[in-house]
């Protein structure tokens, strides 16, 4: 099973192929270059280093609070 993880873009290098999300707490760097017009503050789904799509912040908080109630994952609720 793959599993995409919804993380909130930090920021973005100028070249915008690559940018730093949170994810579980942790900063992680990650490819942007399959998604579009994404930038700082924005929601994105990871998967294996790539952000594959853009979601809207309900969707993703949505999406956490599953995981969270299914114990997929422990992260705190994003404030």
């Amino acid at each position: 099973m793959c599993l995409a993880i919804p993380a909130q873009v930090l920021s973005l290098e100028a070249d915008g192929q690559n940018g730093v999300v949170m994810l579980g707490g942790i900063r992680k760097k990650i490819s942007m270059a399959l998604v579009d017009d994404v930038k700082a503050g924005d929601y994105v789904l990871v998967h294996v280093g790539y952000a594959l799509s853009a979601l809207s912040e309900e969707e993703a908080q949505e999406t956490l609070a599953m995981m969270r109630e299914a114990g997929i994952t422990s992260e705190a609720a994003p404030s």
